[in-house]
């Protein structure tokens, strides 16, 4: 039998971020870049994994938990590189080099860009953005995860 504490620590740690994240858009007025949103996906797997658990749900679940978490912890991870210009992020939400484009390419590239970047830190706390946070937090949740997974309680 799983610890169930792990478990509930876990899904509700994932619960907690994405509730965080919905305060931050809709109470903080911040809007979600699209690797924002990408990251706000595994946390709600990871919470509906923690509930078919107590609903009885099969160990294997709180390996898919830990999987999920990784997943949220390395979008944020990659988002934090896309943010410091350490690597660049999808064409889709990030500033590129203009590079041969012609004027009415050029403008076209400007009025289909998104309105929030995924390059721009829109939020930072002791030095890291949301995403930082995220990755650094969701790691955590993983090795809840897995401790849960492997544990006899």
């Amino acid at each position: 039998m799983m610890d169930k504490r792990l478990v509930a620590l876990a899904s509700f740690g994932s619960l907690a971020l994405l509730l965080g994240a919905f305060g931050f858009e809709y109470i903080g007025g911040l809007a979600p870049c699209p690797m924002c949103l990408w990251q706000r996906w595994p946390h709600a797997a990871a919470f509906i994994l923690g509930v078919l658990i107590f609903a009885g749900g099969p160990r294997i679940l709180a390996a898919l938990g830990a999987i999920a978490a990784f997943i949220t912890s390395g979008i944020g991870l990659f988002h934090t590189g896309v943010e410091r210009g350490w690597w660049e992020g999808p064409t889709t939400c990030t500033s590129g080099p203009i590079g041969d484009l012609t004027p009415d390419e050029l403008m076209a590239q400007i009025m289909e860009a998104p309105l929030v970047r995924c390059d721009e830190v829109a939020w930072e706390m002791l030095g890291l953005s949301m995403a930082s946070w995220n990755a650094l937090f969701s790691f955590a949740l993983a090795l809840i995860w897995i401790a849960a997974w492997r544990s006899r309680a």
